[in-house]
């Protein structure tokens, strides 16, 4: 654990570039802490190009690794991969991420929308892949606001699990693609939940979240999302960490299609 603490203070020195997130601590953690703040410099650093991707892979895969170290000890996180591949196929692990809202409402008939080849968290110039599943909801005049409700709709966490960093300061404009976005760390699956294009955000780094608990509104935030031509959609990516500490996309339509839902 000091170890992991001295580490993670180095690399936060070591991370100094302008964010227009200023993180502001919830936990009772220190160490975990100091995860999100590692975590939101790096991703603020990809975004910006202001380092490699070999540089960015290299620190994704410590910060990765130091977490489930952190986890590993605790008896309530020592699962396997056969053991997390049976939490996954219950159908009450997962809640779905839209109040409200049902399997209908992902886009493609069967979810096609999913492509995962080609994707590179780390470089930022990458096109062309879409490693997540868009669920959609009825706002004809794109005012974030669900036609069915007159309300914004709210973004669920799909599991439990702690808020790494978040953005919340997206503007029309702006070519970021991910809008106000939320990454969170599913310590159990060992593994990343990223929730994107969102108006409002309800929660901060640091904090845990459990399955069906309120993230966020929906909105129509990212360089994309925010264009007349698309739906207003939350953007869904899993990103599976692999034994190296670096990402593996994982398409998630069969976990929506079990997920509890919630009214």
């Amino acid at each position: 654990m000091r170890v992991a603490g001295i580490l993670g203070a180095l690399l936060i020195g070591g991370l100094n570039v302008a964010s227009s997130q200023v993180i502001v601590s919830n936990s009772d953690d220190p160490t975990l802490y100091s995860y999100c703040q590692q975590f939101q410099t790096l991703y603020t650093q990809i975004r910006e190009q202001s380092l490699t991707p070999d540089s960015a892979r290299l620190q994704f895969s410590t910060i990765m690794r130091g977490l489930q170290t952190r986890f590993r000890s605790q008896e309530s996180y020592r699962f396997d991969s056969l053991q997390r591949d049976s939490l996954r196929r219950t159908g009450l692990y997962f809640s779905f991420p839209l109040r409200g809202y049902t399997t209908s409402s992902i886009g493609g008939s069967h979810g096609e929308g999913y492509r995962g080849n080609g994707f590179d968290l780390f470089d930022y110039t990458v096109r062309g892949s879409h490693p997540a599943q868009d669920i959609f909801i009825s706002d004809r005049n794109q005012d974030n606001i669900d036609d069915r409700t007159g309300k914004p709709a709210d973004v669920l966490a799909m599991s439990r699990g702690l808020v790494l960093a978040i953005e919340t300061d997206w503007k029309p404009g702006s070519d970021y693609r991910g809008g106000n976005w939320i990454w969170v760390y599913d310590p159990t699956l060992h593994g990343l939940f990223y929730y994107a294009h969102n108006s409002e955000v309800a929660v901060s780094p640091g904090q845990w979240v459990k399955a069906g608990q309120k993230l966020a509104e929906m909105g129509r935030s990212g360089f994309n999302a925010y264009k007349a031509r698309s739906p207003t959609h939350l953007h869904l990516m899993y990103l599976q960490i692999r034994p190296d500490g670096l990402p593996q996309p994982i398409n998630t339509y069969e976990w929506l299609l079990t997920a509890k839902l919630s009214n």
